[in-house]
């Protein structure tokens, strides 16, 4: 039985300083902040013009293999890298998305960390925060709501209402909202047709928040969003719906960057939430371009692997935003080799099979290629990698020690383990050493394609060089919708492919590495406000549904009026 008290409570008990305070330290004027109460504020972006001529810090970025569906723990490694560095002597300043309420209230949990590594106060990381899911979820509901009023008022824009590709969006997860019929109960009520809700995580617009640069970016980028098409297949913009402008209207708080503290009160800018299987799934270009502005070291962290998030944030994100990592981390764990190297079935929401807690080193061996694929896709991108083996309780010292010399033998510049669990920053002074070390080579960061490649052979380079497989195939409707967009003057944009993120493949059942498989796409979609394409492979879910026992069942409230059940 584990000693350590389940994450409520260290941070509750955690001695948390005035965010007025984290800010000053970190560098922020009190005229740059905007208070959301004691413990949470709003940077705003005049920050970027006051400190324009300041040196930028490095951009760490942790990543992970293929994690199990219980995670592996990269938002533990990244809060308690940043601790970490902190108690090394450096400034720093960690970045992260917020939350979406459908992971919060199903199967996964929040993503504040764990145990000593955790962002505070974490009910509110995990819940409303300031708001800006809600202004997102907002500005998408309006564009839709006009989408379905220029139908219905004589439809001057032609819109072809079997071919509208705007959906609603709300932050559960609902099931029953994946597929509906809208307009029903007569003419007043509108024209009826089949559409559908994402879950607001999924939708353009957090992705479009995400990568915008200025106020005047995000107006543009709303402007530029694709709604769907009119009867001679031509696309309609929200700014053709003039609906641009009070979504950035809706979206105007929400650009600014929300700064909140670890337990070991070092800063944490929290913005954004994308996905990082259907989505891009990291936190904005601004927070992390203020943090660089502001720290020495800006430790990131992206969605699920490094055939993730990782090659999203490379790719798009740092292509649109002017970003260059620095060095990555590559998390890994026992539990999720041996699952790699076929032992053990897990299942989220029950307790690990025994084989998976008992020292079985032939078993990680199996499954070190799938920690040998993440470093080789980190170095495709020229940047640096440390490997950190995240402990857990009942993994052997024999087991840990293999993984970390066996890590350095596959090519990474170093591979320590980390206990930031348990311990907080102090178990990952070595872990912030090594990074520090990677991260003052010379960068050679590069992107794995250029803008003017065709579509085709973008989908080709990830495919074969990060997923590897032998080619791609594609289904007749991803045949005619590149065909489409390459005419439409859209094939210039990065991909951001939307696939599984249990395996390197597009079949979540596939572990290890798979090889000697065609890569199969089977449709292709459009975020031209977001500014990325992104292919489907497989059968991609944008609206999760509710299990048996989900989270929320075991979340109440006391006498005192605090949350209790929340992880």
């Amino acid at each position: 039985m584990s000693s350590i008290p389940c994450d409520l409570a260290i941070a509750r008990a955690a001695h948390l300083k005035p965010i007025t305070e984290i800010a000053r330290a970190a560098g922020i004027q009190d005229d740059e902040l905007e208070l959301y109460g004691r413990l949470k504020a709003k940077v705003s972006l005049d920050l970027l013009d006051r400190l324009k001529d300041s040196p930028n810090g490095k951009l760490i970025v942790v990543t992970a293999i293929p994690p199990t569906p219980l995670g592996e723990g990269k938002s533990v490694t990244a809060v308690g890298l940043g601790q970490a560095l902190a108690r090394i002597g450096k400034k720093v300043c960690n970045t992260c998305r917020q939350p979406s309420q459908g992971p919060t209230f199903g199967i996964k949990g929040g993503a504040a960390g764990g145990g000593y590594s955790q962002v505070v106060p974490m009910e509110d990381f995990n819940l409303h925060l300031t708001g800006d899911f809600h202004a997102v979820t907002a500005a998408q509901n309006l564009c839709a709501a006009m989408v379905d009023a220029s139908l219905m008022h004589g439809n001057k824009l032609n819109l072809d209402p079997f071919n509208i590709t705007w959906r609603r969006a709300v932050d559960v997860n609902d099931r029953v909202l994946r597929d509906i019929v809208i307009g029903l109960g007569g003419r007043l009520n509108g024209f009826p047709r089949e559409t559908g809700f994402d879950i607001t995580a999924a939708c353009e617009t957090m992705s479009i928040l995400a990568l915008a640069t200025s106020l005047r970016d995000l107006r543009n980028r709303l402007g530029r969003a694709v709604v769907g098409f009119n009867k001679d297949g031509k696309p309609v913009t929200a700014e053709d719906l003039q609906a641009a402008g009070a979504m950035t209207v809706l979206l105007k708080d929400a650009l600014r960057p929300n700064l909140m503290q670890t337990i070991e009160n070092t800063p944490v800018l929290v913005h954004c939430g994308p996905f990082g299987n259907v989505a891009h799934g990291n936190n904005s270009i601004l927070a992390d371009k203020v943090a660089l502005k502001l720290a020495d070291y800006v430790v990131t962290e992206s969605g699920f692997g490094a055939d993730m998030g990782y090659e999203k944030l490379v790719n798009i994100t740092c292509r649109q935003g002017g970003l260059e990592v620095a060095a990555a981390v590559v998390v890994t764990t026992v539990r999720a080799l041996k699952m790699h190297g076929g032992v053990g079935k897990i299942v989220a929401g029950k307790p690990l099979p025994p084989e998976l807690i008992q020292e079985n080193i032939p078993a990680i061996e199996r499954g070190l290629p799938a920690l040998g694929a993440a470093l080789c896709i980190v170095k495709l991108t020229g940047v640096p990698v440390i490997v950190a083996v995240n402990r857990f309780e009942t993994d052997t010292d024999a087991e840990l020690n293999f993984i970390a010399e066996r890590a350095r033998e596959m090519g990474a510049e170093d591979a320590i383990v980390s206990d930031v669990f348990a311990r907080g920053g102090a178990g990952g002074t070595e872990l912030a050493e090594a990074v520090v070390k990677a991260a003052d080579q010379p960068s050679k960061m590069r992107l794995l394609y250029p803008d003017d490649l065709p579509i085709k052979d973008k989908i080709r380079t990830l495919a074969t060089r990060v997923y590897g497989a032998d080619d791609v195939e594609y289904q007749p409707e991803a045949e005619r919708k590149i065909k489409l967009y390459t005419e439409l003057g859209f094939g210039r944009l990065p991909i951001c492919m939307a696939k599984t993120h249990l395996s390197y493949s597009h079949n979540p059942d596939w572990k290890g590495v798979p090889k000697g498989y065609k890569f199969p796409i089977r449709d292709l979609r459009l975020s031209a406000g977001a500014g990325f394409l992104y292919p489907l492979a497989g059968e991609m879910m944008t609206m999760p549904g509710l299990g048996s026992s989900p989270a929320a069942v075991r979340v109440d409230i006391d006498e005192q009026g605090q949350a209790q059940g929340l992880f």
